[in-house]
């Protein structure tokens, strides 16, 4: 159990011993050694004791608190120093348009790509996709090679994305309307998952950055703003389709998540998950993770979670110059 989620109203992490209780009017809901949990998210109305909290950082488990829309709240780590000179490379880096330049032209060259591996899938395995759209994908990816700057790039990215939704949306059952992307808020299911699911995913990559080193705030390819992860959200591109993307079909086309499961938000028109269904969405989430792949590159099998990290130090590899460009993962 690499993450524990706490989401029930009115619930509490407290420590026992060497062991994480979750706990609600006395009654203890579930528990877990403390040397099986690499990360707790604490989601909505729920507590920790400050016991558990010196527990976590003793242990070196970051504690994160997110609102029921996946907005991280606020974190708390344990106090390790960063690596000065990789951040200092990295800052350096911000500064080199080539640099920024080439790293965006394969972030977004891997996100075509793995954009049309997924979309190519599902027209495969459903005649009623209508897949002309198809050919500018694989267009799209040529283009990158060949674009003058990185504002030519977004507009590749762009053009790309509808085309890909355009597919993307066809997957989906009939009951499940889906007709744009919808953000703040989410205006139907799909887009309620879609959102929560990129949230936990930047969550995860913040943590892999921070784990070789690097400033997740600092990115190259989205623009820095206040309290935005821009460098996570770079590294998150080349994961939406395979991770996120997927996941949001197999829970809605399966049925493992149902209408019932979804009520409205607190935003005009917006939509959520119910508590049952966040359940359902974390376990399917974290077997997503944990799920393994044989990978070409690295010549052996390896989970989503562990590859973020892979991902984290190639970067940190070409922010110091040991690696001459940036390799994305890909999917086949």
């Amino acid at each position: 159990m690499p993450t524990l989620y706490v989401l029930e109203p009115g619930a509490r992490l407290e420590k026992e011993y060497q062991r994480l209780l979750v706990t609600k009017h006395d009654e203890v809901l579930f528990r877990v050694p403390i040397q099986r949990v690499s990360q707790v998210v604490l989601i909505g109305q729920t507590g920790v004791t400050t016991p558990a909290l010196h527990a976590l950082l003793r242990a070196e488990i970051p504690l994160l608190i997110v609102n029921r829309s996946g907005k991280l709240q606020g974190r708390l780590l344990p106090p390790t120093a960063a690596n000065l000179p990789l951040r200092q490379e990295q800052y350096r880096r911000n500064d080199d348009d080539a640099f920024c330049f080439a790293l965006t032209q394969a972030i977004v060259a891997a996100k075509i790509h793995n954009q049309r591996v997924l979309a190519l899938r599902l027209a495969r395995r459903r005649r009623q996709i209508d897949s002309r759209g198809l050919d500018a994908l694989k267009t799209a990816v040529r283009q990158t090679q060949t674009a003058a700057n990185i504002d030519t790039l977004r507009g590749i990215e762009g053009m790309a994305a509808r085309r890909y939704f355009a597919v993307y949306r066809q997957a989906f059952a009939p009951e499940w309307l889906f007709t744009k992307r919808t953000r703040r808020p989410p205006k139907d299911p799909v887009n309620a998952l879609l959102s929560l699911g990129y949230s936990f995913l930047t969550q995860n990559m913040m943590m892999a950055l921070e784990a070789v080193g690097l400033d997740p705030y600092l990115g190259y390819f989205h623009v820095e703003k206040y309290n935005r992860p821009a460098l996570a959200l770079d590294l998150v591109e080349e994961f939406r389709a395979p991770i996120v993307d997927s996941l949001t079909l197999d829970l809605l086309n399966r049925r493992q998540l149902r209408p019932q499961e979804f009520q409205p938000g607190p935003a005009a028109g917006g939509v959520l998950l119910t508590d049952r269904g966040f359940r359902i969405f974390l376990r399917k989430y974290s077997d997503k993770l944990e799920s393994t792949f044989k990978s070409r590159e690295l010549g052996r099998a390896i989970s989503y979670r562990k590859l973020f990290e892979v991902q984290a130090r190639k970067l940190a590899r070409v922010v110091q110059g040991q690696d001459d460009r940036y390799r994305p993962f890909r999917m086949r």
